[in-house]
């Protein structure tokens, strides 16, 4: 179609001298050699003639000042709270009940933006276009103070007047929004990332059974919109120069650095005691680490087990899993902790010091008539096939992600065609690899779910299930109670001068290899890094060191006492 309308345009490029001319979605010449977009624009048929004639105008380059798109005043916290207010319908879709929207985050968000005194307050404290924070007197801005905390809607943080705003483009406080003084107060300062930890706070407050690992999954699978967001703003919010640095999404931040904001909003918004996560909540261990034991493959006789080293730990109690500023100011992380326990019970049942477990495993397989019997053996075999090609599943699919938005988003004017260029070129690379592959780039979200795998008899399960399995070929009966075959149980060297972090990297490579194995699949199904999951389990260690050691002196003291009244 581009040679009809081409055709009696022969001049040569000025930059390659190529004759090989192309019209962009825009209407406008290119050249196909090296992309380089001239003024000249494709000859249209004028509408305004009587049909039939021939008669053939020519599009001009037009007027030199272009009439620019009516819009209106807003602020970041407005565009900010529509994506909040999609995040939080996207997660009400997936089965979020909507008390998580209207009574928890909505509440949470106002008393943000009442901290930082960006709303809600009298006078408003918002950034001014020379830079720093000023007090807002205006009245519209008085006014919104006052609004009803239940609203979504913009008028929340609406920085003027509504009327139109033909000759502004763009948020009215984005640059001095990230000037150097706004950046020193690191916790009143609104990003992308700072949206999904409200998200996070407001499912803790709810308690609904979502950890953090499964929201940014869900985030990363395209369920929870975050990147390209902006996207579904209104039309006549205009995104324009600095807002593309706060609300252009490169990357999904990682789970320590999403728990390490929501952490800091905790002690900004100094929230009163959220609701108790007790033994019958879904976020509690004992009910959360069955679901990932059942992710694992591992025998449903493993969870009692879990529960018994959680009471040693003194994890059982709610206190400890319940935020409060006072007896638990951190907020903890449900799913890490959960799997550092089945990490921990993992080595005191079978030791996974690359020697004791196989050893069990052969007893067991020796013993086992009736093949009831748990192997870690084949339970290995099992898993190690399933996480192998779902590690292969997961790089394909991020290889074929597609994170170029449709609305382009660029900080200043002067990059526009740079940016236009940029789009071209992928647009024509991702016909190009369709026509060579025979399928589409873009991935379509499947649908979500709470586990990464599915054993089962089933032709589309991963693996055989071994949930119905025994532990018998490690456990022994000693006076009427059953206890672990193993009976020695090895620590890492502990160095108190380093961070746990570094510590992992440095004694990585002297760790059993089944540990390390154990480590990396359970960091598969949380997407977490190892050295955080291997620093909560030196925590959980020394919750039941401490613990033994506390009830040994209990019980040092009280004969001590007796020996003294006899």
């Amino acid at each position: 179609m581009d040679e009809e309308h081409t055709a009696g345009y022969k001049e040569p490029c000025a930059v390659c001298s190529a004759v090989d001319w192309g019209i962009s979605d825009e209407g406008r010449f290119y050249c196909r050699s090296c992309h380089n977009v001239i003024e000249r624009t494709k000859e249209v048929v004028d509408p305004t003639f009587n049909p039939g004639t021939n008669r053939v105008t020519t599009i001009g380059r037009g007027p030199r000042t272009k009439t620019l798109e009516r819009g209106r005043r807003w602020a970041l916290c407005e565009g900010f709270q529509f994506i909040l207010r999609n995040q939080a319908d996207a997660l009400i879709r997936l089965g979020v009940g909507p008390r998580f929207k209207d009574e928890v985050l909505c509440e949470l968000w106002r008393i943000f933006l009442q901290k930082s005194g960006q709303a809600y307050a009298s006078p408003l404290m918002r950034p001014s276009r020379r830079g720093g924070r000023g007090p807002d007197t205006d009245s519209d801005s008085a006014a919104e103070s006052t609004a009803n905390a239940s609203e979504t809607d913009r008028d929340s943080c609406n920085a003027g007047s509504t009327s139109d705003w033909s000759t502004f483009s763009g948020s009215l406080d984005a640059v001095s929004y990230l000037s150097a003084d706004m950046r020193t107060t690191q916790h009143s300062l609104l990003s992308m990332k700072r949206t999904l930890a409200l998200i996070h706070m407001a499912l803790v407050w709810s308690r609904e059974p979502l950890t953090l690992s499964d929201l940014l999954r869900l985030v990363n699978e395209g369920h929870v919109p975050y990147v390209n967001a902006y996207q579904e703003l209104p039309d006549e919010m205009k995104l324009e120069g600095k807002d593309a640095l706060l609300f252009r999404v490169q990357s999904i931040p990682s789970h320590r650095v999403v728990h390490s904001d929501a952490q800091e909003l905790v002690l900004f918004l100094q929230l009163p005691a959220f609701p108790p996560i007790s033994r019958q909540s879904l976020l509690h261990p004992a009910l959360l680490s069955l679901r990932y034991l059942m992710d694992a493959n591992l025998p449903d006789e493993l969870h009692p087990w879990v529960c018994r080293l959680m009471e040693r730990a003194g994890m059982a109690d709610q206190t400890l899993h319940t935020v409060h500023l006072k007896s638990c100011p951190s907020l903890p992380r449900y799913d890490v902790q959960t799997a550092a326990l089945i990490i921990v019970t993992m080595k005191l049942l079978f030791g996974l010091d690359d020697h004791t477990e196989w050893d069990l495993s052969h007893e067991a397989c020796d013993q086992d008539d009736t093949a009831t019997m748990f192997s870690l053996r084949r339970w290995f075999r099992v898993v190690q096939a399933a996480l192998t090609r779902a590690q292969h599943r997961r790089k394909h699919q991020v290889a074929r992600k597609q994170w170029a938005p449709q609305k382009l988003l660029h900080p200043a004017s002067q990059k526009k065609s740079v940016v236009l260029k940029t789009k071209r070129v992928a647009e024509q690379v991702q016909v190009c690899f369709e026509k060579l592959s025979g399928r589409p780039v873009s991935v379509q979200p499947g649908d979500p779910s709470s586990f990464r795998f599915f054993w089962g008899v089933e032709d589309s399960a991963d693996g055989p299930s071994l949930h119905h399995k025994k532990l018998d070929g490690v456990l022994t009966l000693k006076d009427g109670v059953l206890t672990p075959s193993n009976s020695t149980y090895w620590h890492p060297a502990l160095r108190s001068s380093r961070r746990c972090s570094r510590l992992y990297s440095d004694v990585e490579a002297t760790l059993p290899r089944t540990f390390v194995w154990l480590l990396q699949l359970f960091c598969f199904l949380l997407e977490v890094k190892p050295a955080d999951l291997f620093q909560e389990v030196l925590r959980v260690e020394a919750r039941v060191v401490n613990g033994n050691s506390r009830k040994r002196s209990r019980k040092a003291r009280s004969r001590s006492r007796s020996k003294i009244k006899t």
